[in-house]
């Protein structure tokens, strides 16, 4: 492939992935390499496929959660129980870059193809082996969902109100499982580049919200103190909160520091707060949440939410409005900076956000949601010699 041609197909043309995966974590991985041009064969189970196919049909007869994570793939039926299948499979594996796996504990194993086979047939592969707890310690023979990893990692602990955990909204485990999976792999190709050898990357979905966790362990380790959670804002700071305004509407607004602490007394007319000694530092504030909750929210309640958000830019303190997700469909930010592509899909095109993080200059594929087995006539007679 030339120069040219690979600029025009994306930083990734040329690199084929094999996705043995199902859920979030390693669909979404192989996903964001999809779209900067890398061939990505997904690997399903004859006659059901990916578990998230079935979720619901709300996208034209497929899943929401379907469509977000597998446009720009093609889909392959292959029964790795059978040996003409695991053939075909090896012959993929012959000419792949990586393979990212997801499936239950041991399956890979099972199968014959485990990290340890791989690697050793297939030297310049990079192998991501996606699991709940790793391999080792007493968990590593459980199912892993992204409730269960938020729940045994503690990060429902610190999300909701004392008394009541709650499940972050988005499944945080998943998807910061998926984007170190997907920054290992680039790591991988870059190294491979250098070295001519592949790697096997091993990552826990539990080691991920333990990483995320870390100001929380620390509080922990070294003060000895359990956060405590708060609702719509953060147990490390305040004032630091949702505040509803006079037009029936909620402010997010706070302070990340004793400066902007400062500017914020003085923006909602009350100064001297800032001279007060047990509000002068962060951590003494925290220990106030309350009194200043109510302080921030009685300013609140007589303005509107744009007279709030006008002061609060003129101040140099950061606000939000607390929007919905049909808010967030119809958000001018996204719009106005041309957020949306359109991705195909067996029922015709619909809208779907372009990846977060593309260089100036990148082309990203805006391939198609496949039906399950869409490619695998083509797979079998590619790859079936």
């Amino acid at each position: 492939m030339s120069g040219t041609e690979q600029e025009r197909q994306g930083p990734l043309a040329g690199i084929t992935v094999v996705g043995l995966e199902q859920a979030i974590s390693a669909p979404l991985c192989t996903r964001h390499l999809a779209d900067l041009g890398a061939r990505v064969i997904k690997v399903e189970a004859p006659g059901f496929g990916d578990s998230t196919r079935a979720y619901d049909s709300v996208v034209g007869g497929m899943s929401a959660h379907f469509t977000w994570l597998n446009h720009g793939k093609e889909s392959a039926t292959l029964d790795l129980k059978s040996a003409a299948d695991v053939g075909i499979f090896r012959n993929i594996l012959y000419t792949a870059d990586v393979v990212v796996s997801n499936l239950a504990p041991g399956a890979l194993d099972r199968l014959g193809i485990g990290t340890a086979e791989l690697s050793r047939c297939y030297p310049r592969l990079i192998v991501v082996d996606i699991s709940g707890y790793g391999k080792g310690g007493p968990l590593d023979h459980k199912r892993a969902y992204d409730l269960l990893i938020q729940a045994e990692g503690g990060s429902c602990s610190i999300t909701g109100a004392p008394g009541h955990p709650a499940k972050p909204g988005i499944p945080v485990a998943d998807v910061g499982t998926a984007l170190y999976a997907y920054s290992a792999v680039l790591a991988a190709l870059y190294d491979r580049e250098r070295t001519g050898r592949g790697a096997v990357i091993p990552i826990a979905m539990l080691d991920t919200v333990a990483e995320m966790m870390g100001f929380a362990l620390n509080q922990v380790i070294h003060a000895g103190t359990e956060p405590v959670p708060v609702g719509m804002g953060s147990p490390m700071i305040a004032p630091y909160g949702a505040y509803p305004t006079s037009d029936g509407q909620t402010a997010v607004l706070g302070t990340t520091n004793d400066r902007e602490w400062r500017r914020l007394a003085e923006m909602i007319g009350r100064p001297e707060l800032a001279d007060e000694p047990r509000y002068a530092h962060n951590d003494t504030r925290v220990e106030a949440r309350d009194e200043l909750d109510a302080v921030v929210g009685a300013w609140c309640a007589e303005h509107t939410l744009a007279e709030i958000q006008k002061t609060a830019d003129s101040a140099g303190i950061g606000n939000a409005r607390l929007n919905s997700v049909r808010d967030l469909a119809e958000h001018p930010q996204l719009i106005e900076r041309g957020r949306w592509r359109e991705v195909g899909t067996p029922s015709g095109p619909v809208p779907a956000l372009l990846p977060p993080a593309v260089a100036d200059g990148w082309p990203v594929r805006s391939g198609s949601v496949p039906a399950l087995g869409a490619h695998t006539d083509s797979v079998r007679a590619e790859f079936g010699r």
